[in-house]
């Protein structure tokens, strides 16, 4: 499996690195606008990630913003709502209008750091994915 973590913290990209490193392999963007360049060079290259653990509080561009663009560009090459890259928000915003904005920006799951092992696992687990 492909992934991408984007996140703006040192420590929290990782976290997340070593969390997710057994489920395949683990590529890092530190702001939105290399999180979005990442993404559309793996689809260029028939390459694409499996999943994306996108914090909202990253340089650039917002995950917010991201994930609304990654959806977007899936809708423009014909990838059907559910069958794009799985994207699991990674934040510590968790506000609740926050919260449905990225469900509404069709991301699969939403995790508050700091990002617990288990629960990452059970994430992981309802999504299909396995180590």
């Amino acid at each position: 499996m492909k992934i991408l973590v984007v996140e703006g913290d040192f420590t929290s990209r990782l976290l997340l690195q070593k969390l997710l490193m057994p489920y395949g392999d683990v590529h890092i963007a530190i702001n939105g606008r290399e999180a979005l360049a990442a993404y559309q060079m793996a689809r260029e290259e028939g390459a694409p990630y499996d999943l994306i653990c996108l914090d909202i509080v990253i340089p650039e561009l917002d995950g917010q913003a991201v994930l609304k663009e990654i959806r977007r560009l899936e809708e423009t090459a014909g990838i059907r709502r559910g069958e794009g890259v799985k994207v699991i928000m990674t934040t510590v915003v968790q506000d609740p209008l926050t919260i449905m904005s990225a469900f509404t920006h069709q991301c699969e799951a939403y995790l508050v750091k700091p990002i617990d092992q288990a629960k990452l696992v059970e994430t992981l687990t309802r999504l299909g994915i396995q180590a």
